[in-house]
């Protein structure tokens, strides 16, 4: 699909060339697929796509090979207004992709609902995972947690997918307010939101936000298979003023790995490959470059 049928789509901030898969159920998956080398996969989470990631694959490209894909619903992908927006059926999407590229040996880089999706991969195909790279994000049930518990009647509201489809309310407010120190320019900030220009276009976002309350048993499942991973390398790199995902999230996750290489940075909100993009491109490749064997 050509650039210019996205007009707000800097190609100078996010210069690659546009690829393709048709899914099974005849959606159109956008994907990335930049330089040669260890294979490194890029999975975002909401209200996001590849675009986070645009520093770090400019930077790693000359070096590995890059993909990074756009969930259904999300970035430069099909968002039609009627899907199994469920994270089940975005990971069912990442090992289609997978297995459509025979990407093997695989860094695997979440972020947000990017750590439940790509790790559903990672604990069934342990073997071709050869590392982790863990930014801001969970992988257990916390239907008992006091955040959620509080948060709860809200995620039950019918306000909320309201908000969602009329307001595009989690680009426009909740992504914005995530951000540590540092502050999207209005620039950079429409390349989040106008790929959700449509009300019908915004179902994916929705569909993430209900995942909170409804599938929530199936996180619970994962984190009870990610011992299968325990002794994978892995780097924990971690935005410090994350009003999501913060501290404790960090600690969790590092005790479901034998050995983790922990980063905090303190000024960051959620989305440190945005907020700090060069640091976070330091940190990956100063972890790509450790051997482990």
């Amino acid at each position: 699909m050509p650039a210019t049928l996205f007009p707000w789509l800097n190609t100078q901030e996010y210069p690659f060339a546009p690829h393709y898969l048709s899914l099974p159920d005849g959606q159109r998956l956008h994907y990335v697929d930049e330089g040669q080398g260890p294979v490194l996969l890029f999975v975002h989470g909401t209200p996001s796509w590849s675009f986070e990631f645009r520093q770090q694959i400019k930077g790693l490209a000359s070096s590995y090979r890059c993909v990074a894909l756009d969930h259904i619903g999300f970035g430069l992908s099909d968002k039609p207004e009627h899907y199994d927006y469920r994270p089940q059926q975005h990971a069912h999407n990442l090992e289609h992709l997978i297995e459509h590229l025979g990407l093997r040996a695989i860094t695997l880089i979440v972020h947000d609902f990017g750590g439940p999706i790509g790790l559903a991969y990672a604990v069934q195909q342990a073997r071709n995972v050869r590392r982790l790279v863990i930014l801001n994000s969970w992988l257990w049930d916390a239907s008992e947690a006091p955040e959620f518990v509080k948060m709860r009647p809200v995620l039950a509201s019918p306000l909320l997918p309201w908000l969602y489809r009329w307001f595009n309310f989690s680009p426009l407010f909740l992504l914005p307010s995530s951000f540590g120190a540092r502050r999207l320019t209005p620039a950079l900030r429409r390349h989040y939101t106008a790929p959700f220009s449509q009300a019908k276009e915004r179902n994916g976002t929705v569909g993430f936000a209900q995942a909170l309350l409804h599938e929530q048993s199936w996180f619970g499942m994962l984190w009870q298979q990610l011992p299968q991973l325990r002794d994978h390398p892995v780097l924990l790199l971690w935005g410090m003023q994350d009003k999501f995902f913060g501290p404790a999230y960090l600690r969790r996750f590092a005790t479901a790995f034998r050995q983790p290489t922990i980063v905090e940075l303190p000024t960051c909100g959620h989305v440190p490959q945005e907020e700090e993009g060069d640091m976070v491109l330091q940190h990956i490749q100063q972890f790509l470059s450790i051997s482990f064997e």
